[in-house]
């Protein structure tokens, strides 16, 4: 004989127990309906307290309180939701239904895993997580072994999830790469840009140095999560060799490179005396803020033929790359897209973000502990993360790309 779910939806254990032997033995196969029966009989405890037992002429509290039916309910078990029927009492005097304690403390508890990530990713410290959620640690016995053990697991799932999440469900038009030092390691961090404006965290990976055969790999893997690229894609990144190597080694003609004008511009002046440092940061400002490529070009270039007088090695650093500062210039889109695109500002916060939560950590053990917080950190940051300056306009970025994919095969073909 077997049990149907649907026959025991309100029984108590006490039910199970005056079964006979082979129905008991059944029920072991069924064991979200054995935990069911107890959830009824902790709640239908927690009503009798309130209202006496059905048909019963003593009731407690002046008889203020009544049966008032069911509401439908759930309490997670695992990774199972389980569904019960959650009784409803009436209170007489106050004219209202009340909540059964119990099932709030039992969707609490449902609820720990996502608040217990969150609290630490957020900056305590498993040793903290007690004063934080007292009452909560009281109600279940959490301590900080137990803690730190469902924060390693949970994490761990987080990191595995974040990792092998499918790309090809979106459209994206642009990537930022940018590598920093975060707790005395380097991290180097891809953060996507779909046609809708969404940042969305790609992945990162721990690297002694931004070298490009690491980083290869990195993008390569991307690649095998679904990244489609074969339209064009802008990357936006601080100037890095290794990266850009990476990057044209794994991806060709279809990338498109928009140098962060911000570290162009503060290498340059790093080479330049005080007094003159203002007024060549000033000059290319005005160069940056041209909307006409071919101004700003000769603008760029009579700064590159005073730099040359003033300081060589300046002006080398500056015509180093020159041509890859103005990509959004020469594809038209600085007006609208210069603010989001031009620099590399909007992967720096987020690094400056992920700084700020793993600073907490005051002892690192191993590299798993790191890519445990760093993943659970950008999916943190993620859900906070506004969309681009004028997204509702990426669809001329993905005409600019896709004509740029068009004029690129062209020299291809004439070349051959």
């Amino acid at each position: 004989m077997k049990i149907r779910p649907i026959s025991i939806n309100r029984k108590k254990i006490s039910w199970l127990l005056e079964q006979e032997l082979d129905i008991k033995l059944e029920a072991l196969n069924h064991h979200l309906d054995i935990t069911r029966m107890l959830i009824n009989d902790i709640l239908e405890d927690e009503m009798l307290s309130f209202t006496g037992p059905r048909y019963s002429h003593l009731k407690p509290h002046d008889s203020k309180y009544s049966r008032w039916g069911f509401n439908p309910g759930s309490v997670k078990i695992g990774d199972r939701k389980i569904k019960v029927d959650v009784p409803r009492i009436y209170d007489k005097e106050e004219k209202r239904n009340i909540s059964l304690e119990n099932y709030s403390r039992m969707k609490e508890l449902e609820a720990i895993d996502d608040r217990l990530l969150k609290a630490i990713i957020l900056g305590l410290s498993t040793r903290d997580y007690n004063q934080v959620v007292g009452n909560l640690m009281d109600s279940f016995g959490l301590s900080h072994s137990s803690v730190s053990s469902e924060f390693i697991e949970k994490s761990s799932k987080k990191l595995e999830a974040f990792e092998n999440r499918d790309l090809s469900i979106h459209s994206f038009v642009s990537i930022f790469i940018d590598g920093k030092y975060l707790a005395k390691e380097q991290i180097i961090i891809a953060l996507g840009i779909t046609d809708k404006g969404d940042k969305i965290p790609l992945g990162f990976i721990q690297s002694t140095t931004e070298n490009s055969t690491s980083i290869k790999q990195f993008l390569s893997r991307l690649i095998e999560r679904g990244l489609f690229y074969e339209e064009g894609l802008l990357f936006v990144i601080d100037g890095s060799k290794g990266i850009l190597k990476a990057i044209r080694d794994t991806f060709g003609d279809y990338a498109v490179i928009q140098r962060c004008q911000w570290h162009k511009r503060e290498n340059i002046i790093s080479y330049l005396n005080d007094n003159i440092q203002d007024s060549y940061r000033r000059r290319m400002n005005a160069a940056y803020r041209s909307d006409k490529y071919e101004e700003a070009k000769q603008l760029l270039d009579e700064i590159h033929r005073d730099l040359k007088v003033e300081n060589l090695s300046a002006a080398r650093s500056l015509k180093e790359g020159l041509d890859e500062t103005l990509t959004l210039h020469r594809l038209g889109l600085i007006t609208e897209f210069g603010r989001s695109f031009s620099t590399t500002n909007c992967i720096e916060s987020i690094n400056s973000l992920i700084e700020k939560y793993l600073k907490k950590v005051k002892y690192w053990q191993n590299s798993s502990q790191r890519h445990r917080w760093v993943a659970c950190a950008l999916l943190e940051i993620e859900q906070r993360m506004r969309k681009v300056n004028n997204y509702k306009n990426l669809s001329k970025m993905k005409s600019a790309l896709r004509k740029e994919m068009v004029k690129r095969e062209k020299i291809v073909r004439e070349v051959a």
